[in-house]
């Protein structure tokens, strides 16, 4: 370990998972590695005020569980001891879109797994506490990030801890995995360097999330159910999954004020217009477990770290830090856990270099944008609704008729549904979809139309 090692402290801010899968991936490359967290830390699968998210369905998608596995070995059989329910991929789960209730159903070779974000949380923060050199800090609030005399390198934080006493710890790099980067931005801004060019795509979304025990008539054709509205008209849409201890979580929602009320009888009512009957039906007479929790969404944000000419020596932010997604999608672990991935290889490509550290922003920043060029292209679907915010891409009409075409192939063909499963799940690159043989396909079926 010691000829891998390229610092004596490091400091990750906040224990999400972006925070979680940084700190494993920071723990082979320094002495100790300290998590800052604000919130209580349960010590079972619990709600916590820092995630007001948490309260409604997420998804784990392949490529995160897989990232999360090579992060922290046996993750995926933990997950399945806590509960979590296997779903066959492309089989389990009944995709209602306009045009196909349901699109073909094909278990197309892989697991994922269907649990709460609570318990994806607590199984992630027990493996890094397996870990002798992290050390979680609960009850902190990061105040301020130190820099040097000469404002080139984070060389400290300064925190509140439980008691309301400022504390100050030394490091050689910090992590913002604060979700909001914030004190990243203030940084910038009090050194008086450029902050990041953002883009945005403001989508005003809403939702609401109840529970309910999974009754003993439940369908026996599928074991989760996603139904999108019928766009640009009709922006609602739903998504139930099971969960550990035998319960559905059902979130439904839509945008641009369209969304559910608050309350028990208004869920069920907005359940009962969505564009398919399924998800109402099989809740309308489930026993409810709990009240309704609500969330806002407002806007998806890519800041440009890579635009930047100059950055602080010794600060890396991650995750939502970098690039916050639309929810509906389901991007935001598995990207942050990818990203986790990408910052253990580059500490290991980096750790023979006399100051590796100097360097890892600037190569974090270049090569993270692979990672978030497909999911941010999902993003920009959303500009499929007219009130959509921001700059839509010059090419949107063309590239909506393309997924069009290439919907209805994967209908057809269960190679085609592959792809576009191994695409969606971000295990292959959105260029995939340029092979010139399907490329072909695609375009024959546009012009059919």
């Amino acid at each position: 370990m010691a000829s891998t090692l390229v610092g004596k402290q490091a400091v990750v801010i906040g224990a999400g998972m972006g925070g979680l899968a940084a700190a494993g991936a920071l723990a082979d490359f320094f002495d100790q590695v300290v998590v800052l967290e604000r919130d209580t830390l349960p010590s079972e699968p619990a709600h916590r005020v820092g995630t007001p998210q948490a309260r409604h369905v997420h998804a784990l998608l392949l490529s995160g569980q897989r990232a999360l596995s090579e992060l922290f070995k046996g993750f995926e059989q933990d997950l399945a001891r806590a509960g979590a329910v296997p779903l066959r991929v492309g089989l389990d789960v009944r995709m209602e879109r306009p045009g196909y209730d349901p699109f073909p159903q094909r278990d197309l070779g892989w697991f994922s797994y269907a649990v709460s974000r609570p318990t994806i949380e607590r199984v992630v923060r027990r493996r890094v506490e397996s870990r002798a050199n992290i050390t979680l800090r609960q009850h902190c609030r990061v105040e301020k990030l130190l820099a040097s005399p000469n404002r080139e390198t984070v060389s400290g934080v300064r925190y509140e801890n439980d008691n309301g006493a400022s504390e100050t710890i030394a490091t050689d790099l910090v992590v913002d995995a604060s979700g909001s980067g914030a004190l990243t931005l203030d940084l910038l801004q009090s050194s008086g360097r450029s902050l990041p060019e953002e883009t945005t795509i403001g989508i005003d979304l809403g939702y609401a999330t109840c529970v309910f025990a999974i009754p003993d008539d439940a369908p026996a054709d599928w074991k989760g159910v996603m139904t999108f509205g019928q766009a640009p008209h009709n922006s609602r849409g739903g998504l139930m999954l099971p969960l550990e201890g035998n319960r559905w979580m059902a979130t439904i929602g839509g945008r641009h004020g369209d969304v559910p009320s608050g309350d028990a009888e208004g869920f069920l009512a907005y359940a009962r217009e969505l564009r398919t009957p399924t998800i109402y039906n099989a809740i309308s007479h489930a026993e409810r477990l709990g009240g309704v929790a609500r969330y806002g969404f407002r806007e998806s944000v890519r800041r440009h770290f890579e635009r930047l000419d100059e950055f602080p020596r010794g600060l890396l932010p991650i995750a939502d830090a970098i690039c916050r997604f639309n929810p509906v999608y389901g991007q935001g672990m598995s990207v942050a856990a990818q990203e986790a991935c990408l910052l253990q290889t580059l500490l290991g490509r980096l750790a023979g270099d006399s100051n590796p550290i100097a360097a890892l922003a600037p190569t974090f920043f270049a090569e993270v944008q692979t990672l978030i060029e497909t999911p941010w292209a999902v993003a920009t679907l959303d500009f499929v609704f007219p009130e959509t915010r921001g700059q839509r891409p010059a090419d949107f009409e063309t590239a909506l008729k393309f997924g069009i075409a290439l919907t209805r192939l994967a209908a057809e063909d269960p190679a085609v549904h592959k792809l576009t499963a191994e695409v969606q799940n971000l295990l292959r690159p959105r260029s995939a979809y340029r092979d010139p043989t399907l490329v072909q396909r695609v375009i024959a079926i546009m012009a059919e139309t």
